[in-house]
């Protein structure tokens, strides 16, 4: 019973506790952080084993039933989102205390760990106004995490951030008033048992809050024309925090699989799926636009936050087709997505350092050290996030395609896909020939200044004997493994997301597991 409150509560004691131990020196709060990092990988296994079998598991706060009392509930896609997360996390975490990115400003482990808190809380909780608490706590965290180190370029990036998502946070209170003005509650259970027998007149001001949560969402997830924010922010912080920011455009999109998925799904009847044809446009317009952008961008780092949107639009585009097929697909690939992405901005970072001045600038520069194993690196990296075989990104986006083909809006379904996937190959071709191939020539000056600034910066040797440098690159090397393996298991793992499909496109079961718990009843002598 209690297996679906401890992802969330295990990060915030964790937290409470490496605020405290901040007095003993960082390597208590690197020990305390790792430790909770592993223990909610192993945590996350054994919830996606308990809901493999499809049962949902509902745990009552307080032990007040739904839908008066605070509820977390978990299922196979809020199991699988526990997971990629704590995945991704571990190697994030790993590359910074690897380079010394924790020890460049106050608080990192404690904003690290209230940012699992806040990612979990999200993916688990069964109630909407509780959903807005985690994503203001999430955002609160990543506010910090953005900003730690410092600089100008952050500091500009951080206002951006807060800016738009205190917007977002404005938009959010007043669908949910909105919602809860009608229909009484926020129970996301109860709340769609409720608008599936709402009177005709409460139908139209309904639809409008659900849009508007849709806003809210969308600007999460980075959706067309509410994406802006998202490269800037990416681009310049620092690389565990945009490794980590990977899983952040994922919330988005849970929310709208989760919320309006069970409020406005196939039992919503007049508002069943109205909202569908609003996700389909937007996300074929942002996966076009963020194909340009990667043409059109002049850093590697931006360019990485890009390929992240491209891969959040392709997402959003097979939730918008609306069938368990496409769902399932739609996870697959976000597992996919979200780890390959992460893996790329480590990269992106050890590359930047290893060019010296020419940073992460588009452009040629001296020879980097160890330049054979980093682009290979690069190269395995790109092959996976922009889908080209034999690695998962390939796989999901052919799952993607089949599920698309008997929609109304296939052939501009596959036109904009194929479209996109061509132009985002065609452009990161040409970066890698950039960084690994049209260097400038060895003369005695270049040798002498890339000497200079090896000497005099903290550039990552990946082939130095360094323990630093080794737990880098398998940090990087980690997440690009789940590619892969990710082919190599696609039985069992295309199975658990055709379950998970099948398990959201039944809200009745959804409804009826959160709203019939009963409280427990103490013992009596």
């Amino acid at each position: 019973m209690h297996l679906a409150a401890w992802p969330v509560f295990l990060p915030l004691i964790a937290g409470f506790i490496t605020l405290f131990a901040k007095a003993k020196g960082l390597l208590w709060q690197r020990v305390i952080n790792l430790l909770t990092v592993l223990g909610l990988i192993i945590l996350s296994i054994v919830l996606i084993k308990e809901s493999s079998a499809g049962s949902i598991h509902v745990y009552l706060l307080g032990n007040w039933v739904a839908p008066f009392g605070i509820v977390l509930v978990l299922d196979q896609l809020s199991a699988l989102m526990v997971a990629v997360t704590s995945l991704l996390a571990l190697a994030a975490l790993a590359y910074a205390m690897a380079t010394d990115t924790d020890a460049e400003g106050a608080h990192f482990h404690v904003m690290f760990l209230i940012l699992l808190f806040g990612l979990n809380g999200a993916f688990l909780t069964g109630d909407l106004f509780n959903l807005f608490v985690f994503f203001e706590v999430l955002l609160l965290a990543s506010y910090g995490l953005l900003l730690h180190g410092g600089g100008s370029l952050r500091a500009k990036a951080g206002l951006h951030y807060v800016i738009i998502n205190m917007f977002g946070a404005t938009l959010f209170l007043f669908a949910v008033g909105t919602l809860y003005g009608i229909v009484g509650t926020l129970n996301i259970a109860d709340m769609a048992a409720k608008v599936a027998v709402l009177p005709e007149q409460d139908l139209g001001i309904i639809a409008a809050a659900g849009l508007l949560l849709l806003v809210v969402f969308g600007m999460k997830a980075a959706l067309f024309p509410l994406y802006l924010w998202m490269p800037i922010a990416y681009s310049n912080a620092s690389a565990p925090v945009a490794a980590m920011f990977a899983i952040m455009t994922k919330v988005g999109l849970y929310a709208i699989v989760r919320v309006h998925g069970t409020v406005f799904g196939d039992g919503a009847g007049e508002l069943a799926n109205f909202y569908i044809p609003w996700l389909l446009g937007m996300g074929m317009l942002t996966m076009m636009l963020a194909a340009f952008a990667v043409m059109a961008t002049k850093r590697l780092r931006e360019q990485v936050a890009y390929l992240v949107l491209a891969s959040v639009a392709l997402l959003l585009i097979s939730v918008g087709l609306a069938n368990h097929l496409a769902l399932s697909a739609s996870f697959y690939y976000l597992i996919h997505s979200t780890l390959v992405a992460g893996g790329l901005f480590l990269l992106a970072d050890i590359i930047s350092r290893g060019r010296g001045s020419f940073d992460d600038r588009l452009e040629s520069g001296n020879a980097m050290p160890s330049a054979i194993l980093i682009g290979v690196m690069f190269m395995f990296g790109i092959v996976a996030i922009t889908g080209i075989p034999p690695l998962s990104g390939f796989f999901g986006k052919v799952l993607i395609l089949s599920a698309s083909l008997d929609h109304q809006w296939s052939g501009l379904v596959l036109g904009v896909v194929l479209v996109a996937s061509f132009l985002m190959i065609i452009t990161m071709a040409r970066t890698g020939s950039t960084l690994f191939y049209n260097v400038l020539p060895i003369t005695e000056k270049n040798v002498k200044s890339t000497n200079h600034e090896l000497a005099n910066s903290d550039s990552i040797n990946v082939s130095s004997s360094s323990i630093s440098s080794r737990i880098s690159t398998i940090a990087v090397i980690s997440l690009f493994a789940m590619s892969p393996l990710l082919v190599l298991f696609a039985q069992p793992i295309t199975a658990f997301t055709e379950s998970a499909a099948k398990q959201q496109f039944n809200s009745k079961n959804y409804i009826e597991s959160v709203l019939s718990k009963r409280a427990i009843e103490s013992e009596k002598n």
